[in-house]
């Protein structure tokens, strides 16, 4: 499937999906979307993955390591599109990072530590992915 059909496919079982064009463009691929997943880097697979949830709309989106496989500037653009994500749509969006950096974005920080919850942080006055750096 190329990456717009990838992300269509997931978008058949949402009845209130997102515009797949869009959606693309969200994570800098509209440039890319009829390429196949081996004319892809790992960091663009990366982001049609993510394409792929957003586009589903769903109520909880949960990312693990979602910057993992991507550059400095790639990574803060999608991270800002997860928190316009969260902000416009009203979807709850974890992540899951060992990058503490990102906590000042984040409305509530849990730490775990050998699998257990260690603290549980309320952030009241999250800041802008631009304003982070690491």
């Amino acid at each position: 499937l190329t990456a717009k059909e990838n992300v269509e496919l997931a978008t058949q079982i949402s009845k209130n999906a997102l515009d797949v064009d869009k959606t693309l463009e969200l994570v800098g691929l509209a440039h890319r979307k009829g390429n196949f997943p081996s004319q892809l880097s790992g960091g663009e697979q990366q982001r049609v993955a993510i394409a792929r949830a957003i586009a589903k709309n769903p109520k909880l989106l949960l990312c693990d390591e979602p910057t993992g496989a991507l550059d400095y500037k790639t990574g803060k653009q999608i991270l800002k599109t997860l928190q316009d994500t969260c902000k416009n749509t009203g979807t709850t969006v974890i992540v899951i990072t060992h990058n503490s950096a990102l906590a000042p974005i984040a409305d509530r920080v849990i730490k775990l530590k050998d699998a257990k919850v260690r603290s549980i942080e309320v952030n009241e006055n999250p800041v802008l992915v631009e304003s982070i750096e690491w």
